[in-house]
């Protein structure tokens, strides 16, 4: 039929998808994990920050917190990126060169940073208030079972989100294209909108897609294994015992098998 062939000459051109390969494997997948690794690491610094002064019992340091995650998840990506990319742009010529690649990095810090503290608050929230009461009792300071004891749980009962906050930098990450990367700088789905333009093909943008894919899709149930792992712990079969040993014991200890015995 004509329309299969002309779904499959427009998104399924093999020859066109090998043709961008190595330039997705090269350059647009290495800056894409760059990107996204990055902005993660810096968005979990910040994020706890947020979370730490978001249940702070200081007014002073709640009401930042809450202005700064309502203002960076209210606004759309592609506008914090821009804002931050453009009005930033002499100031990170001088301290990073002509790249506005780390100004990608700084805003998708930010964004996510937003939503990480409100991933780590949740969790720190739904650690039982008598883990700090314990903490407490047994001479711990404030800040100290914070460290080693509620924090630390609350970071386990919010792993998949924040995996899936990951996944969200990684297709976030395409918007840092509207900045102007570089040839060498660009990620996938620039690498594929290029190749997509030259060839007059939506193919080599199909196989950014499924780059993405491979990407994101092992993340999330790999993620899930680990979390059903953490919440039902690793059972070990125990094999049956016999009752024969409990009942030796209480004819040992009975009275009644003392006496007959002297």
């Amino acid at each position: 039929m004509d329309w299969l062939n002309i779904i499959g000459r427009t998104f399924f051109d093999f020859e066109a998808m090998l043709e961008v390969l190595p330039q997705l494997l090269g350059v647009g997948l290495l800056n894409t994990l760059i990107i996204s690794v990055a902005a993660t690491i810096l968005g979990v610094v910040l994020g706890m920050v947020v979370a730490v002064m978001g249940i702070s019992r200081s007014r002073w340091l709640r009401i930042p917190a809450r202005i700064y995650t309502d203002l960076f998840r209210g606004l759309p990506a592609i506008l914090t990126i821009l804002l931050i990319g453009q009005g930033f742009a002499r100031f990170s010529q001088s301290v990073f060169g002509p790249s506005p690649y780390p100004l990608g990095i700084i805003a998708l810090s930010l964004i996510a940073s937003a939503y990480i503290g409100e991933i780590f608050r949740a969790g720190i929230l739904s650690v039982d208030k008598g883990q700090g009461e314990a903490c407490r009792a047994l001479g711990m300071s404030y800040a100290k079972s914070m460290a080693l004891v509620v924090v630390p749980q609350g970071v386990r009962r919010v792993l998949p989100a924040l995996v899936n906050q990951f996944i969200a930098i990684v297709k976030d990450s395409s918007l840092v294209y509207f900045l102007g990367l570089l040839v060498s700088e660009r990620e996938l789905f620039r690498v594929g909108q290029d190749a997509a333009v030259l060839s007059g093909n939506l193919s080599p943008l199909v196989m950014a897609g499924i780059f993405y894919l491979v990407i994101t899709v092992p993340l999330t149930h790999l993620v899930n294994y680990f979390d059903n792992r953490f919440r039902t712990g690793r059972r070990r079969p125990t094999p049956p015992t016999s009752g024969l040993k409990e009942v030796t014991e209480l004819d040992a200890a009975s009275p009644l098998t003392t006496g007959s015995n002297t």
